[in-house]
């Protein structure tokens, strides 16, 4: 390949083989898994101007044409503590197959592909969820190498530490800049992507910025030229009053952020917000409130977020139900902007013949049409996902299948006993009119980890 120059690297991964099926975590219904191999190599430094010139080309060229390998040209991932698991799509059917394992330096966060060239960028950690974050004392921004042909993933290049729990990450427009939020204490780093797809030095910031309070998401706009900070806030408990939230808007250039807004109505107080989505077409961002159950949608003007949001629905089935915690998770826009996605999540346990058990609530991903023209988006389904906590899912790139991760097993009231109901993945195809119909369940064994994180990545 153009470019490769041998050699020899070290890599702080290692590779999980199914000897016998019974290694962890496991999936029902797997297939014999395609094994990882962690090979050695590098790329040679290029001019960062013919970044996208060399990645369009030379490693976008798989030697083995697309229908020898996979049907589909998008692969799924799933993480389980710091294994991250790749799976192959039929999209027809609406199903996975389960094919290698790598193990990431701590707790997977979250993931972000590159938008033109074959890596992935995984965020990591020992620290984890909680009202104020879990701290942990390990934390790392590393880069991957996908296979264009078959999705395997291989260590590139070394992870770079980060000063505190890395609860979010993305990528810039072009790439050349990755983003990580934080969450305790609430903030954003910068960090550029060298010419050769690794991790570069972080881009010290000259401003003071405002982080918020309690970081979840942090976003480029359309046009590449502000970042937002989504910052949920944490609910009062314990005796601990309300922080508010906020959507902390920055201006960006060449990987330096400047205050410009922040948006928090009533002072940020009832206003939960965790991840939004942009509208393919039209200057809109959706926004899901963690601690309201909501979806807002907001106008973007000039890249720059109007105060009020133009329309709030509900995500809820049953908004006047709430048996327990009850929280939004992500949102996602479908491909063509007819629909946009919510997942809704329920896991809380109240005692139940001496063992903990989950009391209702809803588990499902609520479904909206969008109205071409305005932007408005109207509840018209709200999908069960047959399982517990379903923290994060995706869409496949053609917009016809969805997968969604529930992160833990959980004991359920069953008559007069109890039943365990594992973690799993189930997958739906979408129909015509958005809506879900519900295709597969995998189960995953998670022992004393959680699925964390999944999501799709195109590889054409």
């Amino acid at each position: 390949m153009p470019g490769l120059v041998p050699g020899i690297h070290v890599f702080a991964f290692y590779l999980i083989e199914d000897v016998d099926g019974r290694d962890k975590p496991a999936m029902t219904a797997a297939p014999a898994w395609r094994n990882i191999v962690l090979g050695a190599g590098r790329i040679a430094m290029i001019d960062r101007r013919t970044f996208t010139t060399l990645f369009a080309g030379a490693l976008a060229s798989p030697n083995t044409a697309w229908g020898q390998t996979m049907p589909h040209k998008a692969v799924f991932y799933a993480s389980v503590g710091p294994a991250l698991m790749l799976y192959h799509l039929d999209v027809d059917k609406a199903a996975l197959a389960r094919q290698s394992t790598v193990q990431l330096p701590a707790n997977v966060q979250y993931a972000w592909p590159h938008p033109s060239a074959h890596f992935l960028y995984v965020a990591s950690s020992s620290g984890g969820p909680g009202s104020r974050g879990v701290q942990g004392t390990e934390h790392y921004l590393t880069a991957l190498r996908v296979d264009p042909a078959t999705g395997a993933l291989q260590a590139h290049g070394p992870s770079a530490a980060l000063p505190s729990r890395p609860i979010h990450m993305s990528l810039d427009r072009t790439g050349a800049y990755a983003l990580t939020a934080y969450n305790n204490p609430s903030g954003v780093t910068v960090h550029r992507i060298n010419a050769d797809g690794t991790v570069g030095e972080e881009v010290k910031q000259t401003a003071a910025l405002d982080g918020g309070i309690y970081g979840h998401q942090v976003r480029a706009t359309p046009a590449n030229n502000a970042v937002i900070l989504v910052t949920r806030g944490n609910a009062a408990a314990a005796g601990k009053p309300e922080d508010p939230g906020a959507l902390k808007v920055y201006g960006f250039k060449e990987g330096q952020l400047t205050n410009r807004a922040s948006i928090a109505p009533n002072g940020g107080y009832g206003f939960g917000p965790r991840h939004l989505d942009f509208h393919p077409s039209l200057r809109l961002a959706y926004l899901s409130l963690e601690t309201q159950n909501k979806l807002h949608v907001y106008r973007l003007k000039d890249d720059r977020f109007e105060p009020d949001a133009i329309f709030k629905q509900e995500t809820l089935a049953e908004p006047g139900n709430i048996r327990g915690r009850q929280a939004a998770s992500t949102v996602h826009v479908h491909p063509n902007g007819r629909f946009v996605y919510v997942g809704n999540r329920a896991s809380d346990t109240v005692e139940f013949e001496g063992k903990k058990v989950f009391p209702g609530g809803e588990n499902s991903v609520a479904v909206y049409a969008i109205d071409q023209t305005t932007g408005e988006p109207t509840l018209i389904q709200n999908a069960d996902v047959h399982g517990i906590h379903p923290r994060t899912f995706s869409l496949d790139p053609s917009g016809r299948m969805l997968v969604s991760a529930q992160i833990l097993p959980m004991l359920i009231r069953d008559g007069a006993g109890v039943k365990s109901v594992p973690a799993n993945l189930t997958t739906f195809r979408v129909g015509d009119d958005g809506k879900l119909t519900f295709a597969n369940a995998y189960e995953v064994d998670t022992g004393a980890a959680m699925q964390f994180w999944s999501g799709m990545v195109a590889l054409s």
